[in-house]
């Protein structure tokens, strides 16, 4: 009942927030004669945040327009290459001939998106700051509130089986990146491809803040996942979509609870931005007020998981800790990094995250131990949280140009 509960809630509430819409806009507009009365900034500053505190943030557009290729403005557009029941893979896909293209040469990469809460477009940073130089593909993961229950179930080994296929269709010149929750299964699926010998590996992978080992520095999230039962997730945050969504009757994990689990992380950081919003409005700080909404447009944007996919990785990853110990089979089949051996490896972690502690991604550099040292890199960020690997000045300035590099070494 909890997620009728809560859609009950957004029905009550609807003609409060957009009262508090309109008010703002009434006590800010220049053209309104409210916006020159006395308090006028401070009493719009309170009905924004009123309405940001309790808005829906809808999935944002990744909205990337153009990129710089060679010190020259390119228009991107945003193609659908492929489309599955829970995922489309996007090609960011560079305004110019073939011959021009062809000329650059510029190496394909695979951006593998979390699915962990959060839409894809949480990584549009990661995409401009990959674009100048290579050919950017990202898996865009759906919603699964709004995928019907005839499209069949999605559980964790079909991730595996979708990135596999994103591979095979544009490798073997390809460079995978995975940022967070998707490196575990996206060693496992490039690891099957190995003992399989697979014609399409990839030439690299590059990991991100990821939970290769959660036993290594565990964080508040490791924590959760091994203190909790697995029949405390399976009876607890599991709950059915409503009718009012195309999932209706599909067993998900909420992304409404996914959010309360992201805030309650870090509530004061997240009540003291709230402040800091309401007293930029008040000041007039534009620029800073737009950063904030900029940030939580991507953060409040949340989606449902399927309960068979989320389950299995709590059980798989967080639990069981199947992928360092050797002991994950995938339909049978042992997941066994150690026969990687062509494939070059980046591991990537933030000296402050507070997500994935440090030292967990790097170790998939033991588990791939058949993978030449000349072809192994780490590399820690300093003064970065786990945003920040991806996100932000630090990402742009710090880590990109060390993936650029890397690509450009094993290309």
């Amino acid at each position: 009942m909890l997620y009728q509960i809560h859609e009950l809630n957004r029905s009550l509430f609807g003609p409060l927030i957009q009262f508090a819409e309109t008010s703002a806009k009434l006590f800010t507009n220049p053209i309104s004669p409210l916006a020159h009365t006395p308090f006028a900034q401070r009493i719009g500053a309170g009905y924004e945040l009123l309405y940001r505190l309790g808005k829906d943030y809808e999935k944002p557009a990744f909205d990337i327009q153009t990129t710089l290729v060679n010190g020259k403005e390119v228009a991107i557009n945003e193609e659908i290459s492929v489309t599955k029941p829970f995922c489309r893979l996007l090609h960011f896909k560079k305004n110019l001939s073939d011959k021009e293209i062809s000329a650059l040469k510029q190496p394909t990469v695979l951006l593998v998106a979390p699915l962990s809460g959060h839409h894809a477009t949480l990584l549009r940073d990661t995409v401009r700051g990959l674009l100048p130089d290579h050919d950017v593909y990202i898996t865009d993961w759906l919603d699964a509130r709004m995928v019907p229950v005839e499209a069949g179930d999605f559980h964790l080994h079909d991730y595996i089986y979708y990135v596999q296929e994103f591979i095979r269709l544009l490798g073997p010149d390809l460079h995978v990146i995975s940022v967070c929750q998707p490196t575990v299964p996206v060693l496992a699926a490039i690891s099957l491809m190995a003992s399989e010998k697979d014609a399409k590996l990839p030439k690299s992978m590059t990991m991100m803040g990821g939970p290769i080992d959660p036993r290594v520095s565990p964080t508040e999230v490791d924590n959760l996942a091994t203190e909790k039962p697995y029949s405390w997730f399976e009876n607890t945050v599991i709950y059915s979509v409503p009718a009012n969504y195309p999932g209706f009757g599909r067993k998900v994990y909420p992304g409404f609870l996914q959010h309360a689990g992201f805030i309650a992380m870090n509530p004061n950081r997240h009540a003291q931005s709230h402040w800091d919003f309401y007293m930029h409005l008040r000041e007039g700080d534009d620029e800073s007020a737009e950063n904030h909404r900029k940030f939580y447009n991507d953060y409040n944007a949340v989606l449902d998981m399927t309960s068979d996919y989320y389950l299995e990785t709590i059980k798989t990853v967080f639990q069981d800790f199947s992928l360092p110990l050797g002991t994950w089979e995938v339909e049978g089949k042992l997941v066994k990094p150690q026969d990687i051996k062509s494939v070059a490896l980046f591991t990537i972690e933030g000296e402050l995250d507070d997500i994935s502690g440090i030292g967990q991604t790097k170790a998939a550099h033991d588990l791939c131990s058949s993978i030449p040292k000349a072809k192994k890199r780490h590399y820690m960020a300093e003064k970065c949280g786990h945003y920040g690997i991806f996100s932000g000045r630090r990402w742009r300035e710090m880590v990109a140009p060390k993936i650029a590099e890397f690509i450009k070494e094993n290309n």
